[in-house]
Formats: structure tokens, C-alpha cells, sequence
């Protein structure tokens, strides 16, 4: 989330959630947080709201739903806030059953005039932090200049997050959710499926997303095990595969078929993977579908095409897979690269 001047912390409150079942503390704080000026605004803005992606979105379940039903009630009745947090804290604490699940801050967030969609709305937002960094504090006196290490939380980014917008309520809300990479290590089911019950809305974006992911597992595991392919090959199909989607603006299940993976048993090794992935992940790849540059965007770091020989070398492939061969070399038991080029640069 990019613009987020306009926005306003009108209610927050920190509780201590996580992990009841490894002996977690729940501790309920009885009142919210003050915020006292213009640079405490901005500053608390930022770590809640920059990390949400608008074009990935999700929608609550009705029925049974916790978060739901009270963040419904708040809305209705901002007095019920501080009751609300609480219930929502201990719905956490409870939930967090994982081994990796840890013990946190577990915060609860009203916003006024969040911008989106060419608008300005509402939204609450849950948040979970566990991860503590050292920090040197300086302490200016007459005499001189003392130094302490204190723990506290880098203002980065949340490890959990979610922000329910007002808007869709009878759907489910709008919801804009967040995870970090650490945080989703084996819990990566718990924040969006147990805590939230929270399944994404299907767009183009989760269409692109969906697929170019899929897409990265095959050729990077699935590929090696049926056929006989190096990682040059690897990273050819991966450069392909992003740069079908990039020439793109509609994708084309049978038309990428033949542009990227060219030949019937690959494509039919590939049909069966989809099939096997759409089980795994309980997700539905379409065959056509519009491109979404954002999702482009996010996937293309996955998308490596590095060959990393040993600790000796890293070769960056850029394109041309006609111009590099693998071979092995007897005198020395050793494979190698061939790379042929124009000129140095």
C-alpha cells in the first residue's frame, strides 16, 4: 500500500497472544494506546499498512467465523472496540496450536480514510509480532554520552497482518492480508486458514500469481525427475515461461504449451502436474485468463536464472540457451560449461 498520508489510527491496542498450547502468556491490556501526535500517526501507519499487496485479496467466511461476526460488531458500534480486541486475542492465543507458533504482541487496529480503489474507507486491522532485535539507545547527559542495549521490534513490517476493509460486508469484507517469508515457515496454513478462515478472492491477479507459481515448481522439480534436462535447460523454460507471460496480455493454456514447453510429453507431464497441484494447494488454475502485471512483478524474483557452479562461479543467464553446452571432462572427473559470446563487455 503506497499512498497512506491520508490515513488516521483512530483506535489501538496491544494484547500478549500465541501458542497456548506451548505454555504461551495471554495478557489482556484493559485500556487502547494514546496516540500522541502527527510523527506517531505516520510512523504507525507506515509498519501496519505498507506491507499489504491491493491487487491479492480475500474474503472471510460467513458462517462460524469469529473475526468475523466481531469485526461486524465493531463497525456497527466503535464503543465495543476494547470488548472486541480482547475476544479477537484470545481467538488468536488459541488458534496458534503450531510448534513454530510463537508468543507475541498481538494488536488491534481502527483506521479511518484508508485510500483504495479511487476512494477513501474504514478498515480494522490485526496484527502479530514475535521476533525481538537489540538496539543501542543513546543517552545525551551534561557529563557525556551513555550507551544501553534494549530489545524491541523493528518498525519494518508486522510478521502477520491483515486489514479488513469496509467494504463487501455481507461477502465477507474486501480483506488485504499479509505474512512474512519467516513467519509462514511450517504455520503457513494458520494465519490465513484457522485464524481468518480467509480464502482469496479470484481475480486476475490470483490467476497469474496461481499459475506463474505452479510454473516455477514444475520446471525447477517436477521437470528433472521425468527428463533428462541440466539446470541450463531449467532456467531456459523458467525465462520462457515469464516471458510468455510478459508478451502477454491474455493467457492461453494450449498457446503457452506450445511457445514454452514445445514438445507433447513435457506438456502432457505438465497437464498432469496442474492436476495433481490444483489437488494439493485446493486451488482451481483456469486456462484462460487475463495477465496481471502485478502479479508479474511479485513472482520474478522466484524466477532465478543463475547457474551456481560449486562455491567457485555464479553464471547469470539472461537468454540464448543455443549458446552454452554442458559436457564432462575424463582427464579431470569434472563437468563443465562451454559459453560462446561475441566479445567481452
Amino acid at each position: 500500500m503506497n499512498e497512506i498520508s491520508s490515513v488516521t489510527i483512530n483506535k489501538l491496542i496491544v494484547h500478549q497472544a500465541g501458542n497456548a498450547a506451548q505454555g504461551g502468556t495471554l495478557i489482556l491490556s484493559e485500556t487502547t494506546h494514546d496516540i500522541p501526535d502527527e510523527f506517531w500517526q505516520q510512523t504507525l501507519a507506515h509498519f501496519f499498512l505498507k506491507p499489504f499487496n491491493e491487487a491479492e485479496q480475500y474474503r472471510l467466511a460467513l458462517e462460524n467465523n469469529l473475526v468475523y461476526n466481531t469485526v461486524v460488531q465493531v463497525f456497527e458500534d466503535q464503543s465495543s472496540f476494547l470488548n472486541a480486541s480482547k475476544i479477537l486475542a484470545e481467538h488468536f492465543h488459541l488458534k496458534s496450536q503450531s510448534v513454530f507458533a510463537k508468543s507475541g504482541e498481538f494488536y488491534t487496529v481502527f483506521f479511518e480514510n484508508i485510500p483504495f480503489d479511487g476512494g477513501y474507507t474504514d478498515a480494522i486491522g490485526l496484527f502479530h509480532t514475535s521476533t525481538k532485535d537489540q538496539f543501542l539507545k543513546i543517552h545525551t547527559k551534561p557529563t557525556g554520552v551513555n550507551l544501553s542495549i534494549e530489545d524491541g521490534i523493528d518498525l519494518k513490517k508486522p510478521e502477520k497482518g491483515v486489514l479488513l476493509l469496509r467494504k463487501d460486508q455481507n461477502q465477507g469484507f474486501l480483506a488485504l492480508i499479509h505474512e512474512s517469508a519467516a513467519s509462514k515457515q511450517g504455520d503457513a496454513a494458520f494465519w490465513k486458514t484457522a485464524f481468518l478462515q480467509a480464502s482469496p478472492i479470484i481475480n486476475s491477479y490470483h490467476n497469474t500469481n496461481e499459475t506463474l507459481g505452479m510454473c516455477k515448481l514444475f520446471i525447477s522439480k517436477e521437470l528433472n525427475e521425468h527428463f533428462d534436462t541440466n539446470k541450463a535447460d531449467q532456467i531456459d523454460m523458467l525465462q520462457r515461461s515469464m516471458d510468455y507471460f510478459k508478451t502477454h496480455d491474455q493467457f492461453q493454456l494450449e498457446e503457452f504449451n506450445k511457445e514454452v514447453l514445445y514438445h507433447p510429453e513435457v506438456i502432457e507431464s505438465f497437464t498432469q502436474y496442474k492436476q495433481q497441484y490444483e489437488v494439493a494447494k485446493q486451488v482451481n488454475i483456469e486456462e484462460e485468463f487475463a495477465i496481471n502485471p502485478a502479479a508479474i512483478q511479485k513472482q520474478q524474483r522466484h524466477f532465478k536464472s543463475i547457474l551456481k557452479l560449486d562455491k567457485n562461479f555464479h553464471v547469470y543467464v539472461h537468454g540464448r540457451r543455443d549458446l552454452i553446452e554442458k559436457g564432462y571432462d575424463e582427464m579431470t572427473g569434472k563437468h563443465y560449461y562451454k559459453l560462446y559470446f561475441d566479445q567481452e563487455q
